[in-house]
């Protein structure tokens, strides 16, 4: 795998206004790339760029298919192009498969997996070498009763990310799953549905 070179890179991060997101974000800024916050509500994305000077932010959202274009045409049209993408974005939700809502089920595919395929559908041909950073999380790989859909998404995305490898091998854009362990995000505080069984302290994010 060939270094990555950060500085005066155009990254894009998907859920930039995320515990997560807003992490990295800075992490990056901090190695000298130029960032793009993309989420869902202005107020929180500038709160999060007022501590990133030079960021640019796009309000979308991964749920209308329509909008997945518009953080690439944000990134290109701040910094000229784009040369990353690390997608932090997500949604969760729990119970038993028989008892979650047809439109719940529809919002977690969509935020965590058919969004995000959509966003990369609309950056690949406009990007020149660089990466795609999937964090799709230890369910990807160890599926959790009570979150039957949240696993399957997370573990699609992950399926997707070995075919984009082989994919896109001869553009000189590398795909990477990253699998964290359960972390202290907030994220199970944030449920679109059902609560959150009892889990074993996370990690920091």
């Amino acid at each position: 795998m060939a270094p990555i070179e950060l500085p005066n890179a155009s990254i894009l991060v998907l859920g930039g206004s995320g515990v997560l997101g807003s992490g990295i974000a800075r992490r990056l800024a901090d190695r000298g790339a130029r960032v793009t916050l993309a989420g869902r509500y202005q107020e929180r994305l500038d709160s999060v760029a007022a501590s990133i000077p030079g960021s640019a932010t796009a309000v979308f959202d991964l749920r209308s298919p329509d909008q997945a274009s518009a953080p690439v045409d944000a990134a290109i049209g701040a910094f000229g192009r784009l040369d990353g993408i690390v997608n932090a974005a997500g949604v969760v939700a729990f119970g038993p498969l028989s008892e979650t809502a047809p439109d719940i089920i529809e919002e977690v595919v969509m935020v965590d997996l058919t969004g995000p395929l959509l966003v990369y559908r609309a950056a690949v041909p406009r990007m020149e070498g660089g990466f795609i950073v999937n964090l799709t999380g230890i369910v990807a790989t160890m599926p959790t009763a009570g979150m039957a859909t949240y696993s399957a998404a997370k573990a699609g995305l992950s399926s997707a990310t070995v075919a984009l490898t082989r994919e896109l091998r001869r553009s000189g854009i590398q795909v990477i799953d990253a699998r964290p362990p359960h972390t202290e995000t907030g994220l199970v505080d944030r449920a679109i549905a059902g609560s959150a069984p009892r889990l074993p302290e996370g990690l920091t994010p």
